[in-house]
């Protein structure tokens, strides 16, 4: 059994993608390793500063966060406690953790894994800065990983082509879903589509989109709407401006709240304008809803031939919708899509994927 340690700026209770990744992730590796997490307290309040989730042991930091990035101090502590021989696994999606875990293992001679989840975009006051960071700063993190895993083929091509990493030292792994969010393919009811959207409220995730495109619905379609975030009051006073009385904004659902919320849907909608593997629409997959999202990267590498993509526009989001909503054949043929896609990325198959990329770098 070797020790591995998961860093990542966010952990559940904090609501994201990442974050659930990197929690199915430490699980899963759980019954076979020494399992340890170092994180940030952002999101978690409540929640023990030491702890153990299972078989994991999680360790919270105390954190502030800056232009969208968490400081936690404490983390260069743990860091340097961890045993020299540990798998160092660095989930990264946010600046500063990169530099910090690089510049540690550089002085400590230790090898380190690299997670790419996603290029993110500049928002927020400081967000001119990011294009100088990335060049100068990132990419020298990333280079300096001794592996660097990313979700797809197209993200392969990205950090080789613009961030100068060997490309024998990129790994594909997919993101994965829980046994528990399988469920078969249902029947087609009457009465108006239930449609389903999960995520955080931000920016990136272009929920403004989706309530313009529900403006433009034509068949009866009730939306209920599963997240949080930054942007939730403005999107409820956008939704009321509208007149949307047909959109619900139903708040964060974790657990068996969130497994009800996709048995509850007819259909699931993705309206981002970029993703690196959306771990929602993996979930919406295996409980074979039919999966309407923008032909954006990320949703357009895992949906192509699987669920109906739209420009990226609320014109053609709103059609899409109507058409899912109109016919009741379409709709069982994008289940069934769905569910035979998603019987490809159990998280089993992804922890042994993971686990392959340890043996190679870390022989």
């Amino acid at each position: 059994m070797s020790t591995v340690v998961q860093i990542t700026p966010y952990y559940p209770p904090h609501l994201g993608g990442l974050e659930r990744v990197v929690e199915s992730l430490a699980a899963g590796l759980a019954e076979r390793h020494d399992v340890r997490v170092l994180t940030t307290g952002i999101g978690a309040e409540g929640a023990a500063r030491l702890s153990r989730e299972g078989a994991v042991r999680v360790v919270r930091h105390r954190s502030v966060e800056l232009a969208h990035t968490p400081v936690a101090p404490g983390m260069v502590r743990s860091l340097l406690r961890a045993p020299r021989g540990a798998v160092l696994h660095l989930h990264s999606a946010h600046a500063l953790l990169p530099e910090l875990v690089a510049l540690l293992a550089r002085l400590r001679g230790q090898r380190f894994v690299l997670h790419f989840h996603l290029d993110v975009d500049a928002s927020g006051r400081l967000g001119w800065l990011l294009p100088a960071y990335k060049r100068q700063v990132f990419g020298r993190a990333l280079r300096a990983a001794a592996g660097v895993l990313v979700l797809t083929e197209a993200q392969r091509d990205f950090v080789t082509g613009t961030y100068g990493v060997a490309r024998e030292k990129v790994f594909v792994v997919p993101n994965g879903v829980g046994a528990r969010y399988f469920m078969p393919v249902r029947e087609t009811g009457q009465g108006p589509l239930d449609l389903l959207y999960v995520g955080r409220l931000s920016s990136q995730k272009r929920v403004d989109r989706l309530l313009d495109a529900m403006a433009l619905v034509r068949r009866p379609v009730r939306l209920r709407i599963v997240g949080d975030g930054e942007d939730g009051a403005a999107l409820r006073a956008r939704a009321e401006r509208l007149g949307l009385d047909n959109v619900v904004f139903d708040g964060p659902r974790l657990g068996d709240e969130l497994i009800e919320a996709y048995a509850r849907a007819d259909a699931f909608v993705l309206p981002s304008d970029k993703e690196g593997m959306p771990l929602v629409a993996l979930e919406a997959m295996a409980a074979s809803l039919p999966v309407i999202a923008t032909r954006v990267p990320g949703s357009t590498e895992l949906l192509d031939g699987v669920g109906l993509l739209a420009a990226p526009e609320p014109d053609a989001l709103a059609a899409a919708i109507d058409s899912v909503a109109a016919d009741p054949r379409l709709r069982r043929r994008l289940g069934e899509q769905s569910a035979a896609s998603a019987r490809e990325h159990t998280w089993d198959a992804v922890v042994r994927q993971v686990e392959g990329v340890y043996r190679t770098v870390f022989a």
